[in-house]
């Protein structure tokens, strides 16, 4: 308490339980504390006073919410997911369930309900659990003083000492349970994955829950989620998840196990954006699902809303698990080929569109994983590029899978050359001889041969010959000679081949769709145009030109954009006729099945 120029405060309380006092007073006449009042305004104006109790989460610690993987619920959030309650269970819902937030924090989800008698939360830490009694003692949060409790639901057992009476009478009871909605929006950390940053949560995943459901939760039991998921699926059967999470554990090849886990039917639910989240800077779908744990059903799909930043309804997107389903990689790994003379590396990671900027094409190769081009394979790694950068990652798509394709595309004639042109023009496509011009000595002689030039020296009247005319050649069908089994698709995978005149090299010239033809012509004009410049390298690939004309900035990253109007206009028709050779591929892709 603040005593004209000293404050006095509470030290202890002696042995008759008395408050023993002490004072401190300024070092500086109170000048700085006066000045500090000056400027304060108080009480806030009124304008500030929803955001501030909105925000009570901000009374605990940044790096201890976020070392527990605790983020804020953003107000629309949960707005809308008591909407999606609602519909799914009635009007007067919160009179005729249970809600019991295991992970609440500080609350915030449970704003906006109002039959308190029915309503229980617990957190990890007393403090969080001092932050909502004040709450619910000023009517800020529907809580019962004696619903509010601190519990580790990942270590702690459901018992007396832990638990309220009536939350336990509801655990208990099988018919009760039924009508028990765990509401919550649990903690993303994930153990391994936060070991690497800066060790701010090393450890994190390990709990009694973690011990004793690894081996059914599989992988992915590392995250915290799923540990939350797992328990209540394995120990308060029967009741409904309202849950919000990432749902990665939907069509993850890690989460396997857990599908065969956890066997319930999806009632309803919508994602939106992870980064509407506090703290949270990825764009991916964060989801928030209705689970009928009575329901046991094997989870195969689930059809979600989606919602923008301003929560309006914007579609709605199907999440398969593609159980019993090969993916991409594995139909990749059967064009490998270690004989031939390489033309270039694809490099290459996981199967799912977050890994997409990952996937891309060089002369020597510095993928996480890579493969060598060869003209054997060159059609089926062409597809395989094409297909996973023909639609540009979002947030929406985030985790969806690449998968080993179904038959036909082998005698796609038009699919497999649509899927070279975009191959040969894409900006991930880095084939460059720029680090050794061509006026430089002692320089290998395979260092200055660029294999993926689309055109002859006449049609962009280059300065010099070619030191490779392969791609030329292989467009016209000079290399594959007479249709043979070492050209044959399946034979170099060491599999049986069901189309016996499917070959890997053409042996005829190709013919290219009109929105192939289209990306070739502006390709041309932009070879055309570098080739009028000064000192022009005979040699250079697409990816030198753009370098050329758009140079780097000081952290070595290629601009955007040149100074060269000409060149940014050709660009621009060479994009724009890619994006039209993109929509052209799209339908393939999902015919074949290479997505669901």
């Amino acid at each position: 308490m603040l005593e004209n120029n000293k404050y006095r405060m509470v030290v202890f309380k002696d042995k008759y339980d008395d408050d023993v006092f002490k004072t401190l007073g300024f070092s500086d006449n109170q000048k700085a504390h006066h000045q500090f009042w000056n400027h304060y305004q108080r009480p806030p104006r009124e304008e500030y006073w929803e955001y501030i109790l909105n925000r009570r989460d901000l009374l605990v610690s940044q790096d201890m919410r976020e070392r527990q993987g605790a983020y804020f619920t953003p107000p629309q959030w949960v707005e809308l997911s008591q909407q999606y309650l609602a519909e799914v269970f009635g009007d007067d819902w919160q009179e005729n369930y249970y809600i019991w937030d295991c992970a609440a924090g500080t609350g915030n989800l449970l704003a906006g309900l109002s039959y308190k008698h029915n309503i229980w939360a617990s957190t990890l830490d007393d403090a969080d659990v001092r932050v909502m009694k004040d709450f619910a003692q000023s009517n800020t949060l529907p809580l019962l003083d004696n619903h509010i409790f601190q519990f580790d639901f990942l270590n702690d057992e459901f018992n007396s000492e832990k638990l309220p009476a009536d939350l336990l009478e509801v655990l208990n009871d099988e018919q009760e349970r039924k009508k028990l909605i765990i509401y919550i929006n649990p903690p993303y950390a994930e153990g391994d994955t936060f070991i690497e940053n800066k060790n701010i949560r090393r450890g994190v995943a390990i709990s009694k829950i973690y011990s004793d459901y690894k081996k059914e939760l599989g992988e992915v039991v590392a995250e915290l989620f799923i540990q939350f998921l797992g328990r209540i699926y394995k120990e308060i059967p029967n009741c409904i998840i309202a849950s919000f999470s990432t749902l990665k554990y939907l069509n993850s090849p890690k989460s396997t196990n857990f599908r065969m886990f956890f066997q319930a039917k999806a009632e309803k639910g919508f994602i939106i954006k992870g980064n509407t989240f506090d703290n949270v800077r990825g764009e991916f779908p964060v989801g928030f699902i209705i689970w009928n744990l009575q329901k046991k059903e094997k989870v195969r799909q689930i059809n979600c809303d989606i919602y923008d930043d301003n929560a309006h309804f914007i579609g709605t997107k199907i999440f398969a698990t593609y159980e019993n389903r090969k993916y991409l990689n594995d139909w990749l790994k059967l064009f490998k080929d270690k004989e031939e003379s390489k033309i270039g590396v694809l490099g290459f990671v996981a199967n799912d569109f977050q890994n997409q900027k990952l996937v891309f094409i060089t002369t020597n190769g510095r993928g996480h994983h890579q493969i060598y081009i060869t003209e054997k394979n060159l059609i089926p790694l062409a597809i395989y590029y094409a297909v996973r950068h023909h639609t540009e990652h979002s947030w929406i798509n985030h985790n969806d899978q690449f998968l080993y394709p179904k038959d036909g595309w082998q005698t796609d004639t038009n699919f497999q050359t649509n899927c070279l042109t975009y191959t040969l023009f894409h900006s991930k496509n880095r084939i460059s001889v720029s680090q050794y011009p061509s006026n430089k000595e002692k320089v290998p002689a395979e260092a200055l041969r660029n294999h993926w030039i689309p055109f002859t020296e006449q049609e962009v009247n280059a300065p010099a010959r070619f030191t490779s005319h392969f791609m030329t050649d292989f467009i016209a069908g000079k290399l594959g000679g007479q249709a043979s089994e070492e050209h044959n698709l399946f034979t170099l995978a060491g599999e049986e081949n069901p189309h016996q005149n499917t070959a890997l090299v053409p042996i005829a010239p190709l013919q290219f769709t009109p929105e192939a033809q289209a990306v070739f012509e502006a390709g041309k004009a932009l070879w055309q145009y570098y080739f009028t410049q000064p000192n022009a390298n005979a040699n250079a690939s697409l990816y030198d030109i753009r370098e050329h004309f758009q140079g780097r900035n000081d952290k070595g990253k290629m601009n955007n954009k040149s100074e060269d109007e000409t060149y940014n206009r050709l660009i621009v028709t060479l994009r724009q006729a890619l994006a039209r050779l993109a929509q052209a591929i799209e339908p393939k892709v999902y015919q074949y099945q290479f997505l669901l």
